[in-house]
């Protein structure tokens, strides 16, 4: 009798970082291994993700499944964290997540359950049903390393991270400083404390974890968390490196007008001239760096491509669930006077959204000024593209550090940690470290290294292919033994 192929469902968490990735994996197991998918994603209204949704090239290639909008309003505080707000909203889809999968046919119903971090409470379900369960990491190891140790650590060690300010040391693995650690270990008082803690435990009872990184780029990390005798005796997990999970050119059609300002604009752009601008789907700034983001790039007397939002003086995270405007093409009031004017030559300001995978692999690009979210970062990378970091929350405080300390394809400025605000003339210099010095030389070479090392981890027989193969193994075995048992029953 022919073999049937498994069926995999993938869980979403709200937000653009989380989505992508999430369809970038689901796409791989139909492409590469003809699995059955469905992606079942948690319902916001952003205007972003439901035009990503919408633009999906082909339909039949994977079946999405919007699970419809839960109310937390009554559950959360409205100033509470963006990961308490994820985490509760996982959380109240979880009986709609249930009853979705019980209304697939019994032969088609998933032989896996693939969650992310904040979906970790779903793998209930998976128990219930008898399906493996893997968590998948949008994120890099040396952040998996911090969430999956932090809850072993004694009240003495939390002490001196949170209190004292020491770096947190995790075995084997590279420490993380004080100011760059995660918000969620700040406060134990916390709900987002006490949640996270629970992630940290719950993860390491799947039966693998998925990271959307790969062996190369981290392997003193990746190593430790194997060890038994290091970091490996906390985790004891299955680790599946598969990344760089990343969308490919043209896979999305953004509208055609937008599209067209951009692209267009940089087709008449020299090479590697253009800085290119964003602080992804969820990042904001406060009114005055705005501003003074607006003087660093004109005082840099380079040319750039801005990613505008409306800047919001409270939260930096502030438009993640916002609903986009994104077909508004006035002219934004919270710029300099005359900026745009004086700017007409060498810059384009774009409002709310613009087609980031098919800028960066622009020939024009010549830097990214990025909020280092995971997504945007590995962009950047498959790409050759050096960057400034400009982390805002979440865990890109400690990408930032990845990519400037160890991995050297980066710039950072020291007044991210010592003032409220990044002053222009500092801007100016960054920008022209990696546009006009040799320092951006040294950065794009490092840049290019580390872009065929990616080629070369998601190429047949390559380390994030072999490895997401392992996987697919794994599911093909259990849906062999699910149509063993029917058959038998």
């Amino acid at each position: 009798m022919k073999s049937t192929k498994p069926h995999v469902a993938l869980l979403a968490s709200p937000g653009m970082g989380h989505l992508i990735p999430v369809l970038e994996l689901g796409k791989r197991l139909v492409v590469q291994h003809e699995f059955r998918v469905t992606i079942f994603v948690v319902a916001t209204h952003t205007t972003t993700v439901e035009s990503h949704l919408r633009n999906l090239p082909n339909p039949k290639l994977l079946n999405v499944v919007s699970l419809p909008p839960v109310d937390i309003s009554g559950l959360v505080d409205p100033d509470a964290s963006i990961v308490t707000k994820i985490i509760v909203m996982m959380r109240e889809t979880l009986p709609a997540l249930r009853s979705a999968i019980i209304s697939t046919t019994k032969n088609l119903r998933p032989t896996a359950l693939v969650v992310d971090l904040f979906g970790s409470e779903a793998m209930a379900i998976a128990e219930e049903f008898e399906m493996l369960k893997y968590v998948f990491i949008a994120s890099n190891a040396w952040f998996l390393s911090a969430t999956a140790y932090f809850p072993t650590i004694d009240k003495k060690l939390e002490e001196e991270h949170i209190n004292q300010k020491k770096p947190l040391m995790i075995p084997g693995c590279r420490p993380v400083r004080f100011e760059d650690t995660l918000e969620a270990f700040l406060d134990p008082k916390d709900r987002v404390y006490v949640e996270y803690l629970r992630l940290g435990v719950e993860i390491l009872t799947a039966d693998g974890i998925l990271i959307n990184t790969w062996e190369d780029l981290e392997p003193t990390t990746l190593a430790a968390m194997r060890d038994t005798t290091s970091l490996g005796r906390v985790t004891k997990v299955p680790l599946y490196t598969i990344g760089p999970l990343v969308r490919p050119v043209m896979q999305v059609r953004p509208a055609p007008v937008q599209e067209d300002s951009v692209l267009g604009w940089l087709e008449k752009q020299p090479s590697e001239s253009v800085m290119y601008v964003s602080f992804g789907s969820g990042g904001t700034l406060s009114s005055n760096q705005m501003i003074e983001l607006a003087w660093g790039l004109e005082l840099s007397q380079q040319r750039f491509v801005w990613v505008v939002r409306p800047p919001m003086d409270d939260d930096t995270s502030g438009a993640f669930f916002k609903v986009d405007n994104s077909g508004s093409d006035g002219t934004p009031n919270y710029l300099p006077d005359g900026f745009l004017t004086r700017n007409s030559e060498k810059g384009l300001v774009v409002p709310m959204w613009a087609p980031q995978a098919e800028i960066l692999s622009h020939p024009s690009i010549g830097g990214f000024l990025t909020h280092c979210g995971w997504n945007s970062t590995m962009e950047s990378v498959v790409n050759g593209v050096p960057m400034i970091t400009w982390p805002l929350y979440a865990e890109q405080k400690m990408n930032a550090t990845m990519l400037t300390e160890v991995l050297g394809v980066a710039v950072r400025s020291k007044e991210f940690s010592t003032t409220p605000i990044v002053e222009r003339e500092e801007i100016e210099r960054m920008v022209r470290r990696i546009m006009v010095d040799k320092e951006g030389d040294g950065l794009r070479s490092r840049e290019n290294e580390l872009k065929y090392s990616a080629h070369k981890a998601l190429s047949i027989d390559g380390s994030s292919y072999n490895s997401l193969s392992k996987v697919a193994k794994e599911c093909e075995r259990s849906s062999q033994d699910q149509l063993s048992k029917a058959r038998g029953a």
